[in-house]
């Protein structure tokens, strides 16, 4: 990671009192608080949360606030500070089948058990321009009603019920999930430590890739199973106790995609998966990751890797916005030395250039 460099000090705080100063904007306009942010740029925050790899949305909103908006800066923001926080344990894998769920929907049954749930989404506003957010006008809550909580099997459940889907991904007896913040980074990678890295990978550039497969660039022929949002359990296990102690709730979305076929004169035809899991609501960085996903399984599953969406060691060294910034941005920090030493290579070339061609060409000019 490339990160600020020395230079002139009295220069340096200047800009640094002019960011703050652009940052704090007009002072006849009311500051931001972060309780606002967490409350009206909710998507903003679960982005920052889930690609900084840290929980906590208060940290996430004043994240925003340093950064003047620019969501990766905050994410780097918050990744540089989970670094100094101590590690206690990993909880328990998360159940997501037994999620408080405030959004379930399905691509591939219309009738479900459980139902569908729209919840909170864009998909069928307008996408229109609403002047009456610009006034401050107040919004009315939505009416609720009581129902009884149906149970609500997975999708992918129903379907490996019919053996019409492969089972789960079961890791081998004995495998020790990966950590890619405490481990170097090593191709091929598990399907688990992929999965973080993904997780934790720029939505936007996960969204390109997932876009070139469904445009051919690798076989998928994707249909959402479900995608579910709502708050699931952490539980720790404490050697001291004979149970999991619940450590709280966090938000969370979960696509589970159905994708391509495949099967074999032995094997029976049946559908393969992609999944995604992502901090707070982002269900279009889920989905994009479940795509993600089941392209990057293109050798696990025999097939042929012609797309950049199938390069594991692409997709994982690229999608990481952090580095990425770094190793872009360090390009407008000084580079004296090492353009002055080009500069004088390439004069240095041309002048031998012009002596042993210079005389022909002056000749055939004046010819």
């Amino acid at each position: 990671m490339y990160v600020a460099v020395k230079g002139g000090e009295a220069a340096i705080r200047n800009a640094h009192r002019l960011l703050a100063d652009r940052r704090r904007g007009d002072r006849s306009v009311p500051a931001l608080r972060l309780d606002q942010i967490v409350e009206q740029l909710g998507l903003g925050v679960d982005r920052v949360m889930s690609e900084g790899a840290l929980y906590d949305r208060e940290l996430a909103a004043l994240a925003i606030v340093q950064a003047r908006g620019d969501l990766i800066e905050a994410i780097f923001l918050v990744r540089a500070y989970r670094t100094t926080l101590p590690r206690f344990g990993y909880t328990r894998p998360v159940d997501t089948a037994a999620m408080l769920a405030e959004r379930r929907v399905s691509a591939t049954y219309k009738d479900l058990p459980g139902g569908q749930m729209l919840g909170p989404t864009f998909d069928y506003t307008h996408r229109l321009l609403d002047p009456e957010l610009a006034e401050g006008s107040e919004v009315p809550e939505p009416e609720l009603r009581d129902e009884a909580v149906e149970a609500m099997p997975r999708v992918s459940d129903i379907l490996g019920g019919e053996g019409l889907i492969e089972p789960d991904g079961a890791m081998p007896a004995g495998h020790v999930t990966g950590d890619i913040t405490r481990e170097p980074t090593e191709f091929p990678m598990e399907r688990d430590t992929r999965l973080q890295a993904l997780s934790r990978g720029d939505e936007g550039f996960l969204l390109a890739l997932a876009y070139s497969t469904q445009r051919g660039y690798a076989r998928s022929h994707p249909f959402v199973g479900e995608i579910r949002i709502g708050e699931v359990e952490l539980e720790l296990e404490v050697p001291e106790l004979d149970f999991p102690v619940t450590l709280g709730r966090i938000r969370v979305t979960e696509c589970q995609m159905v994708n391509q076929f495949h099967g074999s004169a032995k094997v029976p035809q049946e559908f393969t998966r992609g999944y995604g899991l992502v901090f707070g609501q982002s269900e279009r960085k889920a989905m994009a990751m479940s795509l993600c996903d089941r392209a990057l399984r293109a050798r696990e599953l025999g097939e042929d890797i012609t797309a950049a969406a199938q390069d594991e060691e692409f997709v994982i060294s690229h999608s990481d916005n952090v580095q990425a910034t770094g190793f872009v941005e360090h390009l407008k920090l000084p580079h004296y030395v090492d353009f002055q030493a080009e500069l004088d290579l390439v004069r240095r070339m041309r002048a031998e250039h012009e002596a042993a061609h210079g005389g022909g060409e002056r000749k055939e000019a004046a010819e």
